[in-house]
């Protein structure tokens, strides 16, 4: 390394740090530039813990990279600064939590039907009602408790005073109507 009197040029440290794994001139770098690099990264938004991890990290990257220092491509200070920069965005990015706003118009799920949606479902509502005025009161009345009202066969039977088998061949028959209307309906 050169006398400690004679002034330190960051370019000839990067080399002896590359060239030599040289500490003295580390140790000098680091003097030189941590000071600026922890400003820097303070006036970017980094806290002063924040700035002295990232001061760490940077200058550990200046060691094992100084290899790839390049002084035609730019001055030490730049490269340095590039890496401080570098670094603070991985860190931001590391960090970014989004704080979703559970009301916001954007976040919330829009539960209105669209045009064509609701003018389908009124369609299907009209085939059904027609295709319910095909079958029997009885037939009806199982249907609407099995499927509208959501109940069991058993349910059915208790409620309406009949045997589980007069359910089941109510839905049968029910059922088998509903089918013939609907294979007419796509034939023509």
């Amino acid at each position: 390394m050169a006398s400690p009197d004679a002034p330190l040029d960051p370019a000839s440290l990067l080399r002896a740090i590359a060239e030599h794994q040289d500490r003295d001139a580390f140790v000098a770098l680091f003097r030189m530039f941590a000071p600026k690099v922890k400003s820097y990264l303070i006036g970017q938004g980094a806290t002063t813990a924040q700035a002295d991890d990232l001061i760490q990290d940077v200058m550990l990257t200046v060691w094992n990279k100084a290899a790839q220092f390049d002084p035609r491509r730019s001055s030490p200070t730049t490269w340095i600064f590039t890496i401080a920069r570098n670094r603070r965005i991985d860190v931001l990015r590391r960090e970014r939590r989004y704080e979703y706003d559970s009301d916001d118009p954007l976040l919330v799920e829009d539960t209105a039907p669209s045009g064509f949606q609701a003018a389908a479902a009124r369609q299907d509502e009209i085939q059904v009602a027609q295709a319910m005025e095909q079958l029997t009161a009885d037939q009806v009345t199982v249907v609407r408790l099995a499927f509208f009202e959501d109940k069991t066969h058993r349910e059915i039977a208790t409620q309406l005073n009949v045997p589980i088998g007069t359910v089941k061949s109510r839905m049968f028959l029910a059922f088998e109507k509903l089918r013939a209307r609907r294979a007419r309906a796509e034939s023509s």
